[in-house]
């Protein structure tokens, strides 16, 4: 591939930056990630033709379709829709609800149980979205929390918790960038200087005891408790997954949760395998050494052929039955998958254009600066890097061997900067409208994505001011205590002033009770 005159150039931040405000301005992410991933084509190959259609179809869209880890993660999360499909089928995930329902008393508990239920799954934020999502639903729909809100939740304690579990895929991304043997080690050192990830689990539970909301999400939440409208923003795709999911009146909370235990054991099991494990690596090596996209896509097989075999032996649903749920799960995947392909090609379309030898080049001019603004000028970057192209794995690989190069003149700060490159990559995924998780977060909530995006945003980056604010404390002490303490005070007493202004929307404790949960 010929570089580019434009190669490594501010150019290389226009296709995403043009995909982004699209999105947020026309509601419509197919069309503008397409746009974002045309402009990239152009930029890459001028005026020739041939060269935008050849880098556009060749380069991006086929070459993300043919790519042995995208592959992988794709039929990961066909089977995922696979076994929601039986669960739904079969029952379980109503029975659940029904449960939960007589269980949980109140509002807050119901948001409470989809919190420590998203955080109890932390392997795989893919995993996490999708299972969360189909459990909770009926249980937040009851005390009328609205999708868009959900979906926040489901996105919250994914990237975030999985990015502070040692045991995740996430923890094996991480460790493949630092240098042999350490990568665990480095991983478990930073979970307390991963401010962004902490400060968003302190910010979920703050908003849900504090009842109230802010910003866009205001609006979704008053719609959703006063009016019943649980999207706001009609989605075709999200009323028809919502059909898909009403099952049989039979099924009991065993058909969810023995499916939800057997997919958890078989992914792990999965990404130790790959890792080497059952060849005489320790768990925790094998793990770090797994390949999460083979791994997870073999997990959820052998679970899928297990979940089949349970239902079809129990008498739940027919073995035809559950045949037919094969091809309603891919269904149900085909708009994540679509977003997903765009977004993969759009990253292609930066990386030809040098997006991460261009953002290299302004990180390697900041090491003359002052010391203990490093990590904090770290974390921004990375913030803006992995929002701009979807990816907060690719921004490791970009961010975290810089950090690793500038700690060998200030090994005082290692812990911090490597920490403040994961922790704005995390931001990145989180809230970006092009980011994976982010999609996948939409699809589990069956919520309208660019919704899900405009309010989770205002949330995120409240979130990521405070902790931009630690980083620059955690530059000048030699502990993260302090910085923790300051950002969740700071962030706390933020989240009080915004309760107070105009526009915030309280919850009023009429919806804070159901019958269902009384009765």
């Amino acid at each position: 591939m010929d570089t580019p005159a434009l190669y490594a150039t501010a150019w290389a931040v226009l296709p995403p930056l043009i995909a982004i405000v699209l999105a947020l301005i026309t509601k419509e992410v197919y069309s503008s990630l397409f746009l974002g991933v045309l402009v990239g084509g152009i930029l890459f190959a001028g005026a020739d033709f041939d060269g935008i259609v050849n880098h556009v179809l060749q380069d991006g869209l086929i070459a993300s379709l043919t790519d042995g880890w995208n592959v992988g993660i794709l039929i990961f999360l066909v089977i995922l829709g696979i076994i929601v499909a039986l669960m739904n089928l079969s029952g379980g995930s109503k029975a659940f609800g029904a449960w939960a329902l007589r269980r949980v008393r109140t509002r807050v508990a119901a948001e409470v149980a989809t919190v420590l239920l998203g955080i109890v799954i932390f392997v795989d934020d893919y995993f996490n979205c999708l299972t969360v999502g189909s459990v909770m639903k009926p249980v937040t729909d009851e005390f009328k929390v609205s999708r868009a809100k959900l979906a926040y939740i489901i996105d919250a304690t994914a990237a975030p918790v999985c990015i502070i579990a040692p045991v995740s895929s996430w923890a094996a991304a991480v460790s493949s960038f630092a240098g042999e043997g350490e990568g665990i080690s480095l991983f478990i050192r930073c979970i307390p200087y991963n401010f962004y990830a902490i400060f968003t689990l302190v910010m979920m539970f703050a908003l849900i005891f504090m009842k109230f909301d802010y910003a866009n999400m205001s609006q979704f939440e008053k719609n959703a408790i006063e009016n019943g409208d649980l999207f706001t923003v009609e989605d075709a795709n999200a009323a028809t997954a919502d059909a898909v999911e009403q099952g049989s009146d039979n099924g009991t909370v065993l058909d969810l949760v023995l499916p939800v235990v057997v997919l958890v054991i078989s992914c792990v099991l999965g990404m130790v395998y790959t890792g080497g494990f059952f060849d005489g690596a320790g768990f925790v090596t094998a793990f770090s050494d797994s390949d999460a996209s083979v791994g997870l896509s073999m997990g959820a097989l052998v679970a899928l052929v297990i979940i089949i075999a349970y239902y079809t032996i129990r008498r739940t649903i027919s073995f035809t039955e559950c045949m037919s749920c094969i091809p309603e799960g891919m269904k149900a995947m085909v708009p994540p998958i679509l977003v997903l392909t765009l977004a993969w090609s759009l990253k292609a379309m930066t990386d030809s254009l040098g997006l991460a030898d261009f953002v290299s080049g302004l990180v390697e001019g900041m090491s003359g600066a002052a010391v203990g603004v490093i990590p904090a000028a770290l974390f921004l970057i990375a913030c803006v890097l992995a929002f701009a192209s979807g990816t907060s794995w690719g921004t490791f690989g970009i961010l975290i061997p810089l950090g690793l190069a500038i700690t060998n003149s200030h090994p005082e700060l290692s812990t911090p900067i490597i920490a403040a490159c994961m922790a704005g990559a995390v931001y990145g995924d989180h809230c970006s409208p092009i980011s994976d998780t982010t999609i996948m977060a939409s699809a589990g909530a069956n919520c309208n994505h660019v919704s899900h995006v405009s309010t989770q945003l205002p949330y995120a980056t409240t979130v990521a001011v405070v902790s931009a604010i630690s980083y620059v404390i955690a530059g000048y002490v030699s502990s993260p205590v302090i910085p923790l303490i300051v950002g969740v005070v700071l962030l706390v007493g933020t989240l009080f002033f915004l309760r107070g202004r105009e526009g915030s929307y309280r919850v009023p404790e009429s919806a804070n009770t159901n019958s269902a949960a009384v009765n």
